[in-house]
Order: structure tokens, then C-alpha cells, then sequence
């Protein structure tokens, strides 16, 4: 993959856990993690944490960017049609989209989950929002179908196992070790981390701090 900049989406009440694993462990890995907002003033998460972007939505182009995350948000309502058209162009140009929550929901309405397998907060939740994907719904911590990942509010561990698979950040059974540590406290995990990040040299600890 060419650019090696995750952009990462901010708007009021975003929620600020559901992308921050990832966000943390692809910077470890040596991407630049940039935040993109609805216009360049600061916005302030559901848990308070006030974010100033470094560009606005309107700045950004898919052929910049290795991956599109979006967070869900109290505000995806309000929110949607500038990110739900940035994930279609992102889609269109054979750039990732990953989204989780409210922006899974968001995308539903967008029509961009009718022929994909997908996963979200519940089957009827998506199913309120009157698309058509009902039969692609699948039950799992997170699905991933060629550029898109989704992925339900309760796993942002395993969000971010899928956008570190699909941007290759690590080896699949050092991957799979990061998943183990964080999601399940398997401490043996943890020394398959560290070894492997002995070997590359480059101080990058993938988040395991």
C-alpha cells in the first residue's frame, strides 16, 4: 500500500475509544495518523476530550490516505453526509473505509452495506435505517470484505485487529499475539510482541507499553 497516513474522522461526540487502538498501534508501526473534522474547528468527544483536526473533510483525497476509520458518534445523524460521501469516493478509488457504531449505521443508510458482508451494533439497528443489507449481516466481532471493515461498539480491539491486517502491520501470528494481549490479558502474548520488535530495530512497540 503507498501512502502510510491512517485518517482517522473527529466530529462532536465521537467516540474517542472505538479508534484509539488503532490509531495507537499503526503510529507504533511508523503511520501518520491525521485527524480529519467537518471544517478545521476543534470538536469534543463523547468523553470530553476536545480534538483540533489537522485538515477538513473537504481537504481530503483518497489517493492520500492508506485508510479512512471512522468512530462512531452521538452526532452521526448530523455528521453523515460529508463522511458517508468521503467513504463512497474512499470506496470508489480502492482505498479502506473501516467504521464502528453509529458510523456502520451511517454507512447503512449511505447504501454502501447492501451487497456487503458486514456487522454493526445489532441486525436491528442496521435494519431500522431501512437498507437492504439485511441478508450480509453477519454475527462477529468484526468483518472486513475486501476494502471495508466494520465492526460493532463493543470491539475496538478487534476493530483495530482488522485494520492492522488489512494494512499488514504485522506478521498474522504476531497479530494474532497483539489481539491475545489486549483482548484477553494473555501475558505469553506479550513476549511474541516484544520479540518481534527486538528484531525490527526500530523502537516501534505496536501499543504494548
Amino acid at each position: 500500500m503507498g501512502s502510510k497516513t491512517l485518517h482517522v474522522a473527529v466530529y462532536d461526540t465521537f467516540a474517542d475509544w472505538e479508534a484509539a487502538y488503532a490509531a495507537t498501534a499503526t503510529a507504533g508501526a511508523g503511520y501518520r495518523v491525521v485527524y480529519v473534522g467537518e471544517s478545521g474547528e476543534p470538536v469534543v468527544s463523547m468523553g470530553g476530550m476536545r480534538v483540533e483536526p489537522h485538515l477538513s473533510i473537504a481537504e481530503l483525497r483518497p489517493e492520500d490516505s492508506a485508510m479512512l476509520v471512522l468512530p462512531g458518534a452521538d452526532a452521526w445523524e448530523t455528521v453523515l453526509p460529508p463522511f458517508a460521501a468521503a467513504a463512497r469516493r474512499f470506496l470508489s478509488a480502492g482505498v479502506p473505509v473501516a467504521a464502528i457504531c453509529g458510523a456502520v449505521t451511517g454507512l447503512a443508510r449511505e447504501g454502501l452495506l447492501d451487497d456487503r458482508p458486514h456487522t454493526g451494533a445489532a441486525a436491528g439497528v442496521l435494519a431500522a435505517t431501512g437498507y437492504r443489507g439485511g441478508a450480509h449481516y453477519r454475527e462477529a466481532d468484526a468483518v472486513t470484505d475486501g476494502d471495508l471493515i466494520t465492526a460493532g461498539p463493543t470491539e475496538p480491539v478487534a476493530f483495530a485487529r482488522e485494520i492492522m491486517a488489512r494494512l499488514e502491520v504485522y506478521p498474522p501470528e504476531v497479530l494474532d499475539a497483539w489481539f491475545r494481549l489486549f483482548r484477553h490479558s494473555d501475558a505469553a502474548a506479550y513476549e511474541v510482541l516484544a520479540s518481534h520488535d527486538a528484531g525490527a530495530g526500530d523502537g516501534r512497540d505496536g501499543g504494548a507499553a
